[in-house]
């Protein structure tokens, strides 16, 4: 695909709402500590909850999806008359995600981006976001382990990606290299999850200790 002015304009807007760390904002506006500051220092809605506030973090949860829900939505509704297509969604949904993972207005200290890369499958496609969900779901309910499940959640999302293409989805180049790179990313992110998964470690969801 070539990029036109009106797809870089959508692509760095896209990185710049996703620049909103909302862990951070919801937490300051409500007078809470900077999550940066507590538990696993990873600003998102996990080490909000730590806080003890459910609230913040579901507020923040919400929001971080949002931001990579909206930019995709937008251009799938309105951007067909700038010559914006699918490719081009998948890229601003990209951009979302890394702006999360590296905010220019933190410091370029993000997250690990999982709601803001579910609400990328879900701007793409709905059952998507609905097929990556409940793996994700299934693997926390049976295992307990948040990055587990992120983690089998990102391998399988470019899959049914794939499997589904040209059945419940068109089937696009782009938004699979798109969907592939999100990822690999979320798994590098979880890199520390997964040393901590190997050696016994890691802490499951409801448990009381400090890491993520």
């Amino acid at each position: 695909m070539s990029f036109t002015l009106p797809s870089l304009i959508a692509i760095v807007v896209s990185y710049l709402i996703g620049s909103l760390s909302f862990a951070v904002i919801v937490s300051k506006t409500l007078g809470m500590a900077d999550p940066r500051s507590y538990g696993s220092k990873n600003p998102g809605a996990t080490n909000v909850l730590r806080s003890g506030n459910k609230g913040a973090a579901l507020a923040t949860l919400l929001l971080d999806a949002l931001k990579g829900w909206v930019p995709v939505f937008v251009i799938h509704q309105f951007g067909a008359q700038w010559g914006l297509g699918a490719g081009v969604a998948a890229l601003a949904g990209l951009a979302a995600f890394l702006g999360h993972l590296y905010p220019v207005f933190f410091g370029f200290q993000g997250g690990k981006g999982v709601a803001t890369a579910a609400g990328v499958l879900v701007g793409i496609a709905p059952w998507l976001g609905l097929a990556t969900g409940a793996t994700w779901l299934i693997i926390a309910i049976f295992f307990r382990y948040s990055s587990l499940s992120s983690l089998v959640a990102a391998f399988f999302a470019p899959a049914y990606y794939l499997i589904g293409g040209g059945i419940a989805w068109p089937l696009d180049r782009t938004v699979l290299i798109a969907l592939i790179i999100m990822s690999l990313l979320l798994i590098w992110r979880h890199r520390e999850n997964i040393r901590r998964l190997a050696a016994g470690t890691e802490s499951k969801l409801g448990s009381s200790k400090k890491q993520n």
